[in-house]
C-alpha cells in the first residue's frame, strides 16, 4: 500500500491516563519538578499531566495541536515533549516540534518517545520511517541511542538518558553536572547520638542543619553552603570546630566512613563523565568542585584516579574477580546477582561497569535485581515486582546490555506458564535491608526441611510446586505450614 492513500490520525494516539505519565513522574521524583517549578507540556494530550502536576507546581499549562489548539504555546521552567515525536510522521515536522519544545524551556526539557523493545511483534504496515498501527496512528520506534544522538544533534545538546526512551536537556551545564553526579551518590543516614553532652544538647538545633549537610557530601561546608551558616560562625569561630561537638556525641567512624563512601560516589561520576570527556571543573556544579577539592585536592587527581578504575575495567578477568570477590549478592557460576537497593554498596570498579550500563539506557525504573554476568561483557536487570510481598517471587521482565554490541534485549516473562522464581531472597540483599532477617528465618526452614535440594528442579514455578506437595507444605507470606498437621 502507498503512503499517498494512507490518512494518519494523529490524535488517536493519545492517551488517557490516569497517573501521571512516566517521563512526568520521574521529573518529580528526581526533583527537576518542584513547587517553584513552572511546567508546561508541549503536546499533552487529554492534558492529565497538567492537571496533576498543577497541584504542587508553581503553574501548570499546555498546549495540544488536536485537543488543545487554542492554548498559548508559553515559556516555562520545565517543558515536557512526551511521547510526541514517535507519532509525528514527517520528519521535518518532527524537527520542528522538538525545536519548538527547547525553544520554551527555560531550565530542562523533558523527552520521551517509544524505543524499540516497545514494538509490537504483530506485523504492521510500513509508512516513512516507522509504521501505522491498528488505530491508523503512526509509531516511530527508535533505538535507545538512536533516540539520544537525534536529540543531541538536532538541538546541539547532550541529553542525559533517565530511562528507556527518556531524557533531560539541560540549559545549564553545571545543573546538568549536579544531576548526573546526584544519580550515583549513595544514601547515608545520619549517625545517631550515643553520648549527649552538655554542649552538644545546648546547640542541638543549630548544629542539626550541620550534621544534615555532611550526610549529604560527606564534608563540612563553606561560607554560603549552610543556611545557618553564619549564626554557627559566630558560636565557634569556624565549621570544624562546630563538628567537633558532633564528633563528642556520635560516633567519629561512622562519620569516616559517610565521607570515604562520597569520595567513592564521585570517583564513579567523573570516570563515567570520560565518554563524552571529562567537562571542565569551571562547567561542574559549585558543589561538585568543593567535593572534588575536598577529597582530592585537584580535579586532574581525580581524573587520575576516577580514569585507571574505569579503563582497568577493559582488562581481563577484572570485572570477574570484582564479582567474586563481592561479600555483597548471590554468587553463582556465571553471574553475581545483586538487589537494586545495594548497588551504592559495591566495590567502585562494579558501581563503574554498572554505569556503563545505565549511562546509556538510565537507571532501570523499578528493576530489583542486578544481574552481572561472569561469562560475557553484560548486565541485566531483572524485575520481580513482588521481591518484597511473596516468599518466591516470579521473574515478569528483564532488559540486557550488551557492552560490545551495545545492544538492549527485552524479556516478557509474564505470559509465561512456567516463569522462574528466586530463593534465598536474603542473599540479595545487605542485612541494613528492612525484610532481611524475615527472609533468612525462611530460607533457614526451607533447609530444615530440605526444600531447596533441588536446585535444577525449584528454579522454576512449577518444580518448585511439585516440591512443596512432596513434602506436603505450602508457604503462605513467609511462612511454612505442614499439611499433615491439622
Amino acid at each position: 500500500m502507498s503512503d499517498n492513500f494512507l490518512e494518519i490520525e494523529r490524535h488517536k494516539a493519545a492517551i488517557a491516563r490516569t497517573n501521571l505519565s512516566r517521563p512526568v513522574r520521574l521529573a518529580i521524583e528526581w526533583e527537576i519538578i518542584a513547587h517553584t517549578t513552572a511546567f508546561f507540556d508541549y503536546g499533552c494530550g487529554y492534558g492529565g499531566d497538567i492537571e496533576r502536576v498543577a497541584k504542587f507546581a508553581r503553574s501548570s499549562a499546555g498546549w495540544d495541536p488536536y485537543y488543545h489548539p487554542d492554548n498559548n504555546r508559553i515559556t516555562a521552567d520545565v517543558v515536557n515533549l512526551g511521547y510526541v515525536l514517535n507519532v509525528i510522521e514527517e520528519p521535518i515536522e518532527r524537527r520542528e516540534a522538538l525545536h519548538k519544545a527547547w525553544e520554551l524551556a527555560g531550565k530542562v526539557l523533558i523527552v520521551a518517545a517509544q524505543v524499540v523493545i516497545n514494538a509490537p511483534n504483530s506485523e504492521q504496515i510500513a509508512y516513512g520511517d516507522g509504521i501505522v498501527t491498528r488505530r491508523n496512528t503512526f509509531q516511530k520506534y527508535y533505538e535507545q541511542e538512536e533516540l539520544k544522538k537525534y536529540i543531541d544533534n538536532t538541538l546541539d545538546v547532550d541529553a542525559v538518558p533517565v530511562a528507556l526512551g527518556i531524557y533531560f536537556v539541560f540549559r545549564d551545564d553545571a545543573e546538568k553536572e549536579s544531576f548526573k553526579a546526584i544519580r550515583f551518590f549513595s544514601f547515608n543516614s545520619t549517625p545517631k547520638v550515643c553520648i549527649s553532652t552538655k554542649t552538644f544538647e545546648d546547640c542541638k538545633e543549630k548544629l542539626q542543619p550541620l550534621m544534615e549537610f555532611y550526610t549529604k557530601r560527606g564534608r563540612l561546608p563553606v561560607k554560603g553552603e549552610l543556611e545557618n551558616g553564619l549564626e554557627l560562625l559566630q558560636e565557634f569561630g569556624n565549621f570544624r570546630r562546630a563538628f567537633s561537638v558532633v564528633l563528642q556525641a556520635t560516633d567519629e567512624a561512622e562519620w569516616d566512613a559517610i565521607a570515604y563512601r562520597r569520595s567513592l560516589d564521585i570517583q564513579v561520576y567523573i570516570a563515567l563523565t570520560q565518554f563524552e570527556n571529562h567537562p571542565s571543573f569551571s562547567k561542574l556544579a559549585p558543589e561538585i568542585r568543593l567535593d572534588i577539592k575536598a577529597f582530592f585536592g585537584s580535579y586532574e587527581e581525580a581524573c587520575e584516579v576516577a580514569d585507571a578504575k574505569l579503563f582497568s575495567l577493559g582488562q581481563p578477568g577484572v570485572v570477574q574477580k570484582a564479582c567474586e570477590k563481592s561479600k555483597i549478592g548471590k554468587h553463582t557460576p556465571s553471574a553475581l546477582y545483586v538487589h537494586a537497593s545495594a548497588l551504592q554498596e559495591l566495590d567502585p570498579l562494579l558501581r563503574m561497569y554498572e554505569g556503563c550500563g545505565s549511562r546509556a539506557i538510565g537507571r532501570m525504573d523499578g528493576a530489583t535485581l542486578i544481574k552481572f554476568h561472569l561469562d560475557k561483557p553484560q548486565i541485566s536487570y531483572l524485575f520481580y515486582p513482588e521481591f518484597d510481598t511473596e516468599a518466591h517471587p516470579v521473574l515478569k521482565e528483564s532488559i540486557s546490555i550488551d557492552f560490545t554490541t551495545r545492544k538492549v534485549t527485552y524479556r516478557d516473562y509474564q505470559k509465561r506458564e512456567n516463569p522462574p522464581i528466586l530463593h534465598r531472597k536474603e542473599t540479595f540483599v545487605t542485612p541494613k535491608y528492612p525484610l532481611y532477617e524475615k527472609f533468612a528465618k525462611l530460607t533457614q526452614k526451607e533447609e530444615k526441611l530440605e526444600l531447596l535440594e533441588q536446585k535444577n528442579v525449584i528454579g522454576t514455578r512449577d518444580g518448585w510446586n511439585k516440591c512443596l506437595a512432596e513434602h506436603q507444605v505450602v508457604i503462605r507470606g513467609h511462612k511454612i505450614y505442614n499439611l499433615n498437621k491439622s
